[in-house]
């Protein structure tokens, strides 16, 4: 295993810590418990957006905390969930006496955990909503959760979920926003490699050259099926395919289009995908209004990609626009 790490047990301490260094303007780090939170916070009379889960999947979830997105985000160990006391304590970062709302992936832990950080900090007198975030296709259900995953579409979530937070709205409407999104964006991802968690020194899984996890989990989770690798149009025509039939999308529809790579892939075949994503839009009649291309929920250094279509309308569509300056969104300001 070559990481550019000291020892095992420090790597997200001392990430955090060169998190904050790097964008103090923008988050301040607590390390005992460990969150992030704006640093601008609690915003008075505005709702509190908090996210979390294990660590790994960077810029997910500190990178999106900022202006138009989250207040606070709650990393565990890497792919490990955050425990109940962080979540507690960034809660109460977050609330600027308007209620909270707690934005979580699906996953057996997080779920459980994030409901146990809300029930604590209910008792304390602080509102709590939460939206489970569960877009990923690849499965109906894995060792990790009942139900479908939250994968990629969680960003989508948290940034227009936090402009309608920015913008003024309560907790119920924010809330409603959130699951608007979610229960309209769908995504599927593939890996060619696997990542390599520091405690394990080595990949979860190792595939033999010709041949991809179609359908993975952002934590190397089996998908749908291995399959023989295609050339990348081929390999985006069975994700579309995946992703447009599962709603369903329909001609005429608004869409925002999301290629997200999964840590150890470069942003020029991350193009390439786009590329054969956008001409399936075309050929069926589904206008391309908004689009994000990067590595936004990574899954350490596998190579692989995922695709998140999300169906617009006007609100979500200014919603997106509208300004966001976090560490790893930033436009509009």
């Amino acid at each position: 295993m070559k990481k550019l790490i000291n020892d095992v047990p420090d790597v997200v301490t001392e990430s955090l810590a060169g998190f904050g260094r790097a964008h103090a303007d923008i988050v301040r780090v607590s390390q005992d418990p460990k969150f992030v939170a704006r640093a601008d916070g609690p915003v008075s009379g505005k709702v509190g957006l908090v996210s979390g889960g294990g660590s790994g999947h960077e810029p997910l979830h500190a990178g999106f905390v900022g202006r138009g997105m989250l207040d606070a985000a709650v990393p565990g160990e890497v792919f490990t969930s955050p425990t109940p006391i962080p979540i507690v304590e960034a809660t109460k970062a977050a609330d600027g006496g308007a209620g909270v709302l707690h934005i979580v992936k699906n996953y057996t832990g997080d779920v459980l955990n994030f409901e146990t950080a809300a029930d604590l900090v209910g008792a304390e007198g602080i509102q709590v909503r939460s939206v489970v975030t569960n877009d990923d296709v690849a499965v109906q259900d894995s060792l990790y959760t009942a139900g479908r995953r939250g994968v990629a579409g969680t960003v989508l979530v948290e940034k227009i979920a936090g402009a309608a937070a920015e913008r003024g709205d309560d907790l119920d409407a924010v809330t409603a926003v959130a699951e608007r999104v979610n229960a309209n964006v769908r995504s599927i991802g593939l890996a060619l490699t696997d990542g390599t968690v520091p405690h394990a020194g080595q990949p979860g899984f190792v595939l033999p050259e010709d041949e991809i996890e179609f359908g993975v989990g952002i934590h190397g989770e089996p998908g749908r099926e291995r399959i023989k690798l295609e050339p990348a149009d081929r390999l985006v025509d069975r994700m579309m395919e995946a992703v447009l039939g599962d709603l369903p999308f329909a001609s005429g529809d608004q869409v925002l289009l999301f290629v997200n790579g999964m840590g150890g892939t470069p942003l020029s075949e991350l193009y390439i995908l786009f590329r054969r994503a956008a001409e399936i839009l075309d050929e069926r009649g589904i206008t391309l209004s908004r689009s994000l291309v990067g590595s936004y929920v990574t899954s350490l250094e596998m190579q692989g990609a995922s695709i998140s279509v999300l169906k617009l309308d006007d609100e979500l569509t200014a919603l997106w626009d509208a300004p966001v300056h976090t560490a790893a969104l930033r436009w509009g300001l």
